[in-house]
């Protein structure tokens, strides 16, 4: 009974496998769900073909919220595997809740920006370890310029392990930008190993860099411009937490259309309650870090995962594009997902109200 059991179940999926790979294949277009983990990130791409990739795995909580909320995704997106985990970087908001989504469902590859470089303290050497035993026989550490073998679009690594691109990959143009930019020193910590990727899908680009700090930001755009335009940004350190992140050299160059924060209710958009930066330096005002990203030329919309409470009402965006209200103790997980078609056309949809927008990818 239990070999007839089996049997029927590994038919039963491979069934399910398949017609979600027609699904996919008929429909033609690339889906980007983003997933609250309250302030952490998990970023599901399902391309046209049916395969995926997943940036980013969110927290651990006693109760696997963030593991759960992910296969709950992934489930709702037609999944039984995923094909490709790419962790930007070891801090426990991006990988916590790896182990726990690994038992959840099948993960057949991992990618990262090489071994953590930060494990004195307990906690971090608890998340490392966890992470090296999931990933063992599985796990490959990737360059700048290397490329996730996905069908259908192009995900190339732009930073990673504290290096950039040595070649433009969009044209490459001298930047104007970093003529008396700002520059910062090095940032000690796990963000500045960030593994970033830019995806392409025809006309459409998307560009997730993780937890990527200023003086890498500053590499990539200096002094040329080594990404060229993008579409839709995931906004870089949660929404430019604290001003670690969102150099304008490279933010106001690269020029997306779309910003997307993967936001928690007190975390990225603004300045944390009490923090100091590394080098003593004053930080901008609160305000001047949203507004940063409301300067972006040419820019068309934010969509926020969580209201940022530390905020005022000017310096969120439209409430119907803020997918979670509330506290993290009253919040209901709602995410954001995005529809990209073949011709460049986009639909972003809010999970908390269905409120949803159309844009078009301007070819650049």
């Amino acid at each position: 009974m239990t070999s007839k059991f089996a049997s029927a179940q590994a038919a039963w999926l491979l069934y399910v496998s398949v017609c979600s790979s027609i699904l996919f294949a008929a429909d033609g277009n690339l889906n980007v769900y983003f997933v609250d983990v309250e302030g952490g990130a998990a970023t599901l791409i399902v391309t046209p073909a049916g395969e995926s990739l997943l940036a980013d795995t969110g927290n651990r909580t006693d109760d696997d919220r963030d593991a759960k909320r992910i296969f709950q995704t992934a489930q709702a997106a037609g999944l039984t595997k995923i094909d490709y985990l790419l962790t930007t970087h070891y801090d426990g908001d991006h990988v916590g809740g790896a182990p726990a989504l690994s038992k959840l469902i099948p993960i057949e590859h991992y990618l990262d920006h090489g071994d953590a470089t930060q494990t004195s303290s307990p906690q971090a050497a608890r998340v490392w370890e966890a992470y090296k035993v999931i990933s063992e026989g599985k796990r490959k550490s990737m360059k700048p310029g290397d490329r996730v073998p996905l069908k259908g679009v192009q995900v190339e690594a732009v930073a990673s392990n504290r290096e950039v691109l040595a070649k433009p990959i969009n044209g490459g143009k001298a930047n104007p930008l970093c003529d008396g930019a700002q520059t910062k020193g090095q940032d000690p910590t796990e963000n500045s190993y960030s593994l970033g990727f830019l995806l392409t899908f025809n006309k459409f680009k998307f560009l997730d860099l993780g937890d990527l700090t200023w003086m890498q930001e500053m590499a990539l755009a200096c002094p040329v411009n080594k990404v060229g335009m993008v579409t839709v940004l995931q906004a870089t350190h949660h929404g430019f937490q604290n001003d670690r992140s969102g150099a304008p050299a490279l933010v106001f160059a690269i020029k997306p259309q779309v910003v997307i924060a993967n936001n928690g209710p007190r975390k990225g958009l603004g300045v944390q309650p009490g923090y100091k930066s590394q080098d003593g330096a004053p930080l901008p005002p609160a305000n001047e870090i949203y507004e940063r990203i409301t300067k972006i030329p040419g820019i068309e919309d934010i969509w926020q995962a969580h209201l940022a409470l530390t905020n005022d009402k000017s310096h969120n965006t439209d409430e119907r594009m803020i997918a979670n209200l509330e506290e993290t103790a009253d919040c209901k997980g709602n995410g954001i997902k995005m529809v990209v078609h073949p011709n460049g056309s986009f639909t972003v949809t809010n999970g908390r109200n269905n409120f949803s927008k159309s844009y078009m990818t301007i070819a650049r």
